[in-house]
């Protein structure tokens, strides 16, 4: 068997230059890559708990617990408990992670266009199709 013919090698290739990009671009706004996904679910609903952080991102709680630390110490969020229950702890943003968020955008934007720049607007389309119907078949 040839494995640098497959799919699979070939995907997992791209997936660690990209991810290698991906670090590049969110260190430019102070972040690191796995940090930027906790970020865009705060952007979106701003005060989750943990658990709903970790479920929403396929993660382990020790793994997001982790994450959150880096975003803890560089004051992009605050953990805080809930009022009603002692043991759920919440995450929020902290102003300047609010104010990240244009830089980051600027910096998405830019690795965006790098990733799709060798394929027409069509190719482009039909990988981001691809890609969906590959996560939905790993979720």
């Amino acid at each position: 068997m040839n494995f640098e013919n497959t799919t699979s090698f070939l995907l997992a290739k791209v997936t660690i230059a990209h991810r290698n990009a991906l670090q590049k671009s969110v260190n430019a706004a102070g972040l690191h890559s796995g940090q930027v996904f906790v970020m865009f679910e705060l952007w979106k609903n701003d005060g989750q708990r943990q658990i709903d952080l970790a479920a929403r991102l396929g993660l382990s709680p020790p793994t997001v617990n982790k994450i959150l630390g880096g975003l803890l110490e560089n004051d992009f969020v605050t953990r805080a408990k809930y009022e009603d229950d002692g043991r759920s702890t919440r995450i929020f943003l902290t102003p300047k992670g609010k104010a990240i968020r244009g830089q980051l955008e600027v910096q998405w934007t830019k690795l965006e266009e790098q990733t799709v720049l060798a394929l027409t607007n069509t190719e482009s389309l039909m990988l981001k199709q691809l890609l969906e119907k590959l996560l939905e078949g790993v979720e």
